[in-house]
């Protein structure tokens, strides 16, 4: 059973710094899974749940939100199944709720892109951030 856990999440002022970090566990990185996503949604109330930051397993590549271009780095450790999420310059509108999301289907190359809610089939609890001004 694959089971994702957050940490990281805070309170911090506007032009601050978090790191979140993201462990997977019940399964371990392989070659059968370099196709698959792994990747930070955030959610604040009323919203839908949006893609922040997403990489793929094999080749790295990272894809951003344009709200996040430039100030946020989402980072892997295939060998230690985590990915991490460090946040510089936060502004106030990064307030909210962020989950780890890992789409675990090996041998399996999923249509979309690893911003899509739709390529994730594993989601943790989410963790926390709040930016005052």
């Amino acid at each position: 059973q694959v089971q994702l856990a957050e940490s990281g999440g805070g309170s911090v002022q506007a032009g601050g710094s978090l790191r979140l970090s993201c462990a997977a566990s019940g399964y371990t990185y392989s070659r059968a899974l370099s196709s698959n996503c792994i990747g930070w949604f955030r959610q604040t109330p009323g919203k839908e749940r949006e893609g922040v930051a997403g990489i793929y397993r094999g080749s790295g590549s990272t894809l951003y939100a344009d709200s996040v271009k430039g100030r946020f780095t989402i980072s892997q450790d295939n060998a230690k199944n985590t990915v991490y999420l460090q946040m510089n310059s936060l502004k106030p509108e990064d307030t909210g709720m962020y989950y780890c999301a890992a789409e675990y289907r090996p041998w399996v190359e999923w249509s979309g892109h690893c911003l899509g809610l739709s390529r994730y089939n594993n989601w943790g609890q989410g963790t926390q951030v709040t930016v005052s001004s």
